[in-house]
């Protein structure tokens, strides 16, 4: 498997070289599609040309998130007109991993639409959330919205780590997958950080003649 991650890695980064902006667009496309095309390859390397000035940021950043939202819209589709039996018959042709798709679905299960936003920076979940929107019926416009707000962070950061990294991108291209995990901590720190900001706001004060015999 991850021979062929390799050589599909080697053939985006060579299609970017090729046709810049189109490529990216379509590559982002694919992966959203739940095809296994991996973005923390496809924008670092993008950003890559941005640090050698072929591309320009802005234009990766649009491509990236046009193409995701693309392949979001097409994966829904299956998953709406589909449904759960189609997907798992077909699946295994285009690489689909029953529990990858398991692992999605339990996301949005117990979370609902809003996974449609946050999921787009959790592994395995940003790929293959689109199919259980559209098992589940969610609302068109709002999840092209959630897909767009939760693709553009998460893709201008990749951009901009390429960028970053310039001419090193491929030498650390695998340590990127780890980014996922970084953000994944990151929200959850800050989630539990104003949980417990609330409730000290909430915490009662001490009663009035209490103060008073103080």
């Amino acid at each position: 498997m991850q021979t062929i991650i390799n050589d599909v890695v080697q053939w985006a980064t060579h299609l970017i070289g090729a046709w810049g902006l189109p490529a990216v667009f379509f590559l982002m496309l694919l992966e959203s599609a739940c095809i296994p095309v991996p973005s923390e390859a496809i924008m670092p390397f993008a950003g890559f040309a941005v640090s050698e000035g072929t591309l320009t940021f802005v234009g990766i950043v649009v491509a990236g998130v046009a193409g995701n939202l693309v392949g979001s819209w097409i994966a829904y589709a299956v998953g709406y007109f589909g449904g759960r039996p189609f997907v798992d018959r077909w699946g295994k042709y285009v690489l689909l991993r029953p529990h990858h798709l398991d692992t999605a679905q339990h996301w949005f299960d117990h979370y609902g639409a809003p996974v449609v936003f946050f999921g787009r920076i959790i592994p395995i979940v940003r790929t293959f959330v689109s199919l259980p929107a559209g098992f589940g019926k969610m609302r068109f416009w709002k999840f092209t919205l959630y897909t767009v707000l939760g693709c553009v962070p998460w893709v201008a950061l990749l951009g901009y780590i390429g960028v970053k990294l310039g001419s090193n991108w491929e030498k650390l291209r695998p340590l990127l997958h780890y980014a996922d995990y970084v953000v994944v901590v990151a929200l959850v720190a800050l989630a539990i950080y104003g949980v417990v900001r609330w409730r000290r706001h909430r915490a009662p004060g001490p009663p009035p003649e209490a103060e008073g015999r103080s």
